[in-house]
């Protein structure tokens, strides 16, 4: 064991046993390490949004390129401001609305060409080879998507034979894909775990175990 004597290893490390703290109980320590990684994060955020986003592609060329019309930008960007007082909080309606709908016109065509065209595509066409593995994957593919396409299909009551067999395919298949995605995001958790007990032993302690 060699106890690392390097000051911001020893911070690093007395922060992350102040989160794990939680895992007893709510406390103090906790809650000090908490708001330290939020306002770090917070101050962060606000400087590479300024650096990256705000300084060069508003301030430069409205200021000093005077290209007048980024005054709409700006002047949408200060309505946002109103929130913090009270009398003319509506106004932040405004600026919402306008990033809400330009966000929906974009977001939109891309959401169906990526989620509902591709989808089809690959479940309609032929496999690209001669492989009965890769035949059997798309029919389970067709299949799938054909009956959560069902299970979602409400004009159509599904308490008629046939059709109440195929939505429940379909939802058992969105139960296989939840799982599956909660499984991916808890072994992802799992991974940081793993690394901030990595830096414990290894960097702060001086363990090697393997």
């Amino acid at each position: 064991m060699h106890i690392s004597t390097n000051g911001w290893i020893w911070i690093q490390a007395i922060l992350t046993l102040a989160i794990f703290t939680f895992l007893y109980k709510d406390n103090p320590l906790f809650r000090i390490a908490e708001h330290l990684f939020v306002g770090l994060a917070t101050g962060y955020s606000l400087v590479i949004v300024y650096k990256n986003a705000f300084y060069p592609n508003l301030w430069v060329p409205l200021f000093q390129e005077r290209q007048w019309i980024f005054i709409i930008p700006f002047i949408l960007g200060l309505l946002y401001l109103t929130a913090a007082i009270p009398k003319i909080s509506y106004f932040i309606r405004w600026p919402m609305a306008f990033l809400l709908g330009i966000g929906s016109g974009l977001s939109i065509p891309l959401t169906i060409q990526a989620y509902i065209i591709e989808q089809s595509k690959g479940s309609i066409l032929r496999p690209p080879y001669d492989s009965t593995i890769l035949w059997i994957n798309a029919i389970i593919l067709f299949v799938g998507v054909i009956a959560v396409l069902i299970y979602f299909y409400f004009s159509l009551p599904h308490d008629k034979p046939g059709i109440k067999q195929v939505s429940k395919v379909g939802l058992f298949l969105l139960m296989l894909g939840f799982g599956a995605s909660f499984g991916y995001t808890v072994m992802a958790r799992f991974s940081l775990l793993v690394g901030r007990l990595d830096f414990l032993l290894n960097q702060w302690l001086g363990i090697r175990p393997f």
